[in-house]
């Protein structure tokens, strides 16, 4: 089975970053003032400065949760193209199996933004027949979705999965 660019560990951290900044917001805006005012009490220390001591603990442990995270997101992702599908394992605690047969792909998006730009990779979204979800912001999600592949694999795939599906390669 295939791995992914190395470059999908930046994908997978700002994930857990983008997280953990959520959750920061709410904690910080409900719990941290009663939890500093708690300390403070008891303690006698400052309000302001416990809450800037939290604040580093938080950040630092933002950041190891997200390499953390991002090393085992990055680990266990493959796929894999058999003869007759194309086959992606993922996750960390729940294990998610998907086959994909190429009689069902309909069409295959290689998209690159700017972080997949400057590191050098790409996005693969391969949808198929009879599968609609909705994603991120709204946005129809693919089936199939590769989230880092070095920008020659990319092109590969898609014309593998051209050939495959029988489709002709426009632009």
């Amino acid at each position: 089975m295939d791995s992914l660019h190395p470059g999908a560990k930046w994908i997978f951290r700002l994930r857990t970053y983008w997280l953990f900044f959520i959750l920061a917001l709410t904690v910080g805006w409900f719990i941290t003032p009663l939890i500093g005012a708690f300390f403070s009490i008891i303690f006698g220390a400052g309000i302001i400065s416990l809450l800037i001591a939290g604040f580093f603990v938080f950040i630092i442990l933002a950041i190891i949760i997200g390499e953390i995270y991002a090393s085992l997101a990055y680990k266990y992702f493959k796929y894999d193209f058999t003869k007759d599908f194309l086959k992606i394992e993922r996750g960390i605690i729940w294990k998610r199996y998907s086959n994909i047969p190429y009689e069902r792909v309909q069409n295959i998006d290689v998209r690159r933004g700017i972080l997949a730009r400057l590191i050098g990779f790409s996005e693969v979204h391969i949808q198929t027949a009879g599968y609609s979800a909705v994603g991120t912001y709204g946005n129809v999600s693919a089936e199939g979705y590769l989230p880092a592949v070095s920008i020659e694999d990319a092109e590969k795939i898609r014309e593998f999965l051209m050939k495959k599906t029988g489709k002709k390669q426009g632009l």
